[in-house]
């Protein structure tokens, strides 16, 4: 069984995911303190992919992106190509991901204890200081649910990372796309090992964010 599939998928969630931590986690946290009518229509840009269906992200990055076009030919110049190259994958699955991540960081932004914040100032403490020392504890709840959702979206994007990169074997074959290209040759007993390989996963994360979110609530003990 060629397990290329599954660490490319791997991958590409994984860096995706932290792509989309930093830029979710600031576009939230500025839209957050944007006025309301501002911040609805921003809402609508940055979380217009996660209703559009994802072959039709897929066809814009094409559009934005493609070898004969403007920018796609400015970045080869460079070397830079996101057609059906894997890290093309991570462009697909941040794009897909990232409105999981702003919405539930901005929610937990917004239900933030403003006072907490207020009386560091008061104590002289950085803007630097108490955004990861006071506001990012405080929302890591909405942070890491934000984190997950992000990591497990983009571990099954198809849709997106299809129309960009294509299905490749031992390039930029994912699971998802291997599951396709399986079904579609009627390996039906390799696309269902590749779905049980995915369920794995998936259930593993899952499992993770409960066992740490119990932590998290347990009361500390006071001696």
């Amino acid at each position: 069984m060629d397990w290329y599939p599954l660490w490319n998928s791997l991958r590409i969630a994984a860096i995706s995911c932290v792509l989309v931590f930093f830029t979710g986690i600031f576009a939230a946290y500025y839209a957050s303190k944007l006025p309301r009518t501002i911040k609805g229509l921003l809402d609508v840009v940055l979380t217009l992919p996660l209703v559009l269906p994802p072959t039709v992200c897929g066809y814009f990055l094409l559009v934005l992106f493609g070898t004969k076009r403007p920018l796609g030919r400015f970045l080869a110049e460079y070397g830079i190509q996101f057609v059906m190259t894997w890290y093309g994958g991570i462009l697909a699955a941040a794009v897909v991901a990232f409105p999981l991540m702003y919405r539930t960081a901005r929610s937990a932004f917004e239900s933030f204890d403003h006072t907490l914040a207020y009386s560091a100032m008061t104590l002289g403490l950085s803007n630097t200081y108490i955004f990861w020392r006071i506001r990012m504890p405080a929302c890591r709840q909405g942070i890491l649910a934000g984190t997950v959702l992000a990591f497990a979206r983009a571990l099954g994007e198809y849709g997106a990372t299809s129309m960009l990169i294509g299905y490749t074997p031992g390039r930029t074959a994912t699971i998802s796309t291997t599951v396709y290209q399986l079904w579609r040759t009627n390996d039906s007993s390799g696309a269902f090992r590749w779905v049980l390989v995915n369920l794995a996963i998936s259930t593993v994360v899952l499992l993770a964010v409960n066992l740490l979110e119990d932590r998290q609530r347990k009361p500390v003990k006071r001696k």
